[in-house]
């Protein structure tokens, strides 16, 4: 699948999209900041992971070689105050944490990036650049605390518009009368009483928020490198004051592109930890797939705010069936024609046949739509609808076709024609995180399985109802075959009749379908502070 589109993604620092060009030819280095590991990540982490994982895929995807960088904070205020609560070593809660984080973007399908530092691997480092930026000036030591003075960063708030004044106590920096500039932040904390520390030329601490991102990305980066990623919540303070450090500490220092995502929201208000109304990734994938929940994560711009539902969720449960149910029946009437005499005839006449004109009409149109939304700043929502849902719509129709009898000429065309379409849909599917390493057949069971648990049913009492229901329409009790399954279409069961076979697949609850329609938002750029 080749890309002749240029790839434009949308940079915060200009406000706009631009034409992706790396520094290096060929090579693409990013970093994105990662987790603060004192808890369960939740869902706004997840569509972070998900946003980057996605760049990365479609960064290889063109042919890039990216150097993949994601860190974790496991040593933080919070960190230490959770660990203090429960009674456990700050490092061996962040620690257990950090692996709690990792099981979570297996499930979900993310890949591995190519560094995931930890700060209390590179304390070395973080106190070397601290270092350099006193020795430039632009930073001062009291009473074994360090603070970066703002006022020595000409250019502070070019990336959130913000003012020197806005950087107030509440989001990590704290009010402190010891400070020249009540903006100045921390770049180390002198040590307290029952805190793990390090030792420093300022006396024994620990690193500052800030400062860890930016020694970090120099150390596997170097201070240039193309594409800086997080959440749109750390545009200020946090990556506001990775730039006024880093460039103390080199003047040459540049990022190229700054990307961000947008909140998840639970009912309009962002979702997060401190405002106590998150959802974690484990309490969603224990009730619905991880591959669901990937698929909600991309149904809006990743620019855009997401609002969480279970409505959505249950749309995005029933359209990765669909998918996974229209693979499956490729695969399964496909198998006659890979076995004997006709696996050879087919493979001696393949090249040879032509695919159907719907067939190449809808491989053209799907790739040329994959191409044209992925070059457009990552817009995945609409690919999963539109010139897709026709392909699958194509392979369905194919499938009808190859169990009626036909020439030989005209079932090899057919046979083709699906393998290419369903090699094209892959790919979109591949490139998304959508297609993970087990079987169609394991999916739709795993698929199952979520569904039976969120109604509160086995799948015992499933065929036990489906056998009630074929007792009452044999005596033609309707009324009675009837409430048995609009009762469990409630509960996200459908029956479906297939010759004198029932049989059954999840849906999405009767009760939710007219909610179950994802409302996509414009991608918005971050606020900008008042001009007075």
């Amino acid at each position: 699948m080749a890309n002749n589109e240029e790839l434009k993604l949308y940079n915060s620092m200009t406000q706009q999209k631009e034409v992706f060009k790396s520094r290096i030819p060929g090579k693409v280095s990013m970093y994105v900041c990662g987790v603060t590991a004192y808890d369960f990540s939740h869902l706004g982490h997840a569509r972070a992971a998900v946003a980057f994982d996605i760049l990365f895929r479609y960064l290889q995807h063109l042919g890039y070689e990216v150097t993949y960088v994601r860190n974790f904070t496991d040593i933080d205020d919070k960190i230490i105050r959770r660990a203090n609560e429960i009674g456990e070593d700050p490092l061996s809660l962040s620690s257990r944490f950090c692996e709690e984080y990792l099981v979570d973007m297996t499930d979900l399908q993310c890949l591995i990036p190519t560094h995931q530092p930890r700060v209390t691997d590179h304390v070395e480092q973080i106190k070397d650049m601290i270092t350099q930026i006193i020795e430039k000036d632009c930073a001062y030591a009291v009473e074994g605390d360090v603070f970066f003075a703002v006022n020595k960063s000409p250019n502070y708030g070019q990336l959130s518009g913000q003012r020197l004044e806005n950087n107030r106590a509440g989001e990590r920096v704290a009010v402190d009368s010891r400070k020249r500039n009540p903006a100045d932040f921390a770049l180390w904390k002198a040590a307290k009483p029952g805190e793990p520390s390090w030792e420093s030329p300022w006396g024994p601490g620990r690193p500052g928020w800030h400062i860890e991102c930016s020694a970090m990305s120099a150390q596997y980066l170097t201070f240039k490198f193309d594409i800086h990623g997080g959440g749109i919540d750390l545009i200020f303070p946090h990556h506001e004051n990775e730039i006024a450090q880093s460039c103390a500490a080199c003047e040459e220092s540049s990022v190229s592109y700054w990307m961000h995502n947008g909140h998840v929201t639970n009912n309009n208000e962002k979702m997060s930890k401190s405002l106590g109304n998150f959802f974690t990734i484990r309490q969603i994938t224990e009730r619905y797939h991880p591959l669901a929940l990937r698929h909600f994560l991309i149904s809006a711009h990743y620019r855009s705010p997401l609002n969480y539902s279970v409505s959505q969720l249950e749309s995005s449960s029933d359209a990765v069936f669909y998918i996974y149910q229209t693979l499956q029946d490729c695969e399964d009437a496909l198998l006659p024609f890979q076995e004997g005499s006709l696996k050879e005839g087919a493979g001696q006449n393949a090249n040879l046949v032509a695919i159907t004109a719907d067939a190449q009409k809808c491989i053209s149109r799907l790739h040329e739509d994959f191409e044209t939304k992925m070059s457009d700043d990552l817009n995945t929502w609409p690919l999963l609808t539109g010139a897709f849902q026709e392909a699958l719509k194509v392979v369905n129709g194919s499938l009808g076709m190859l169990k009626k009898k036909q020439q030989k000429k005209q079932q090899f065309s057919l046979i083709r024609s699906v393998t290419e379409v369903k090699k094209e849909v892959t790919e979109v599917l591949r490139i998304l995180g959508l297609f993970p390493p087990c079987t169609c057949a394991e999916v739709l069971q795993q698929l199952k399985g979520k569904a039976l648990k969120r109604a509160g049913l086995t799948e015992d009492d499933v065929m036990s109802l489906i056998e009630d229901r074929a007792v009452a329409r044999k005596s033609q009790d309707f009324k009675k075959s009837d409430q048995i399954r609009t009762d469990l279409s409630a509960r996200g069961i459908a029956l479906m009749d297939v010759g004198k076979e029932t049989v059954w697949r999840p849906c999405v609850p009767v009760e939710n379908e007219e909610k179950a329609t994802t409302v996509v938002e414009e991608p918005t750029p971050p606020p900008q502070a008042a001009s007075s």
